[in-house]
C-alpha cells in the first residue's frame, strides 16, 4: 500500500529567529519516488524529520488521510517508516535480527509474523546470514543496510531516506535503486548523490535556504546547469567527464 502525502506552510526553528524551513509546502502522490535535493544545510533532513512527526511545530503535515498530531504519533509511525543518515542512531539492539524484530514486536505482532518480517527484510537487504552477527561490529555500508532492513520490516506506506547511498559499493547501490524501483510504498528520498537519484525519482523538490525552490520531473530539474549552479549542485563536472569516456 501508499499514501500520499500533503504539507502546508511547514516553518521550524531549532534556535529562535534562525529559521530552518520557510513556509515549504508539497504534495507527493500515492506510490511516487520523491527525491529532495539542495546543498548542505539547507533543511532537507529537518524536512525529513518531519514526516513521521520527530519534529512537529508549524505547519500542516498529512499522512494519507491523517494529520501529524501528538494523538495520532502511533498510527503515523505505523504509516511511516524513517531512514536515518546515521545507522549508529537507529541501531540499538545487540543483534541484526533483534534489531530487525524490535518494530515488527513493539506493533504487537505475533511470533510467526514477526519471524517471517525479518526473514523478508534480510533477503531483501541482502543480510541472510547475519542474523546473530553484532550490529556495530559491521561495516558502515552494511550497517546501513540493516537500518534499512528495519524499517522494511514494518512494511510501511511511506518510506522516507536520508543520504541512503552514501557509503555503499555499486553492486549494493545498483541492489538499493533496484529495490527502491521494487516498493509499491510512497519513498521520499534525500540525497547529495544526485546520479542514482536520477535513476529512482520520479519527480525532485529543490531546496535551498530553507525555501522550495523548484519542483518538477528529476528531468527538467537536473537539465537546468542555471538553476542547479546557483543552488550550489553544479553537475558540469560529471558531465564533461561522461562525454569525454562515452
Amino acid at each position: 500500500m501508499s499514501v500520499s502525502i500533503h504539507i502546508n506552510n511547514l516553518n521550524y526553528s531549532y534556535e529562535q529567529d534562525k529559521p530552518v524551513l520557510k513556509n515549504i509546502s508539497l504534495d507527493i502522490n500515492p506510490g511516487e519516488k520523491f527525491g529532495i535535493i539542495g546543498p548542505m544545510g539547507s533543511g532537507k533532513s529537518t524536512l525529513l524529520l518531519h514526516l513521521n512527526g520527530i519534529l512537529m511545530v508549524d505547519g500542516i503535515v498529512k499522512i494519507g488521510d491523517t494529520v501529524i498530531e501528538k494523538k495520532s504519533l502511533a498510527d503515523i509511525r505505523r504509516k511511516v517508516g524513517l531512514v536515518f543518515q546515521n545507522p549508529d542512531d537507529q541501531l540499538f539492539n545487540p543483534t541484526v535480527e533483534e534489531d530487525i524484530a524490535f518494530g515488527p514486536l513493539n506493533f504487537g505482532l505475533n511470533n510467526e509474523e514477526v519471524k517471517a518480517r525479518v526473514s523478508y527484510a534480510l533477503e531483501a537487504m541482502n543480510l541472510s546470514g547475519f542474523e546473530k552477527s553484532l550490529s556495530h561490529h559491521l561495516s558502515m555500508g552494511e550497517r546501513k543496510r540493516v537500518a534499512l532492513a528495519t524499517v522494511l520490516a514494518l512494511k510501511p506506506e511511506v518510506i522516507a531516506l536520508d543520504e541512503p547511498f552514501s557509503s555503499l559499493d555499486p553492486p549494493m547501490m545498483m541492489q538499493l535503486i533496484n529495490l527502491i524501483n521494487s516498493f509499491e510504498a510512497t519513498l521520499v528520498i534525500v540525497s547529495q548523490s544526485l546520479l542514482p537519484l536520477i535513476a529512482c525519482c520520479q519527480r525532485v523538490a529543490l531546496i535551498n535556504k530553507g525555501k522550495i525552490i523548484a519542483v518538477g520531473p528529476v528531468k527538467e530539474i537536473i537539465k537546468d546547469d542555471e538553476l542547479m549552479r546557483s543552488n550550489g549542485l553544479d553537475l558540469s563536472f560529471y558531465k564533461k567527464t561522461f562525454k569525454e569516456f562515452f
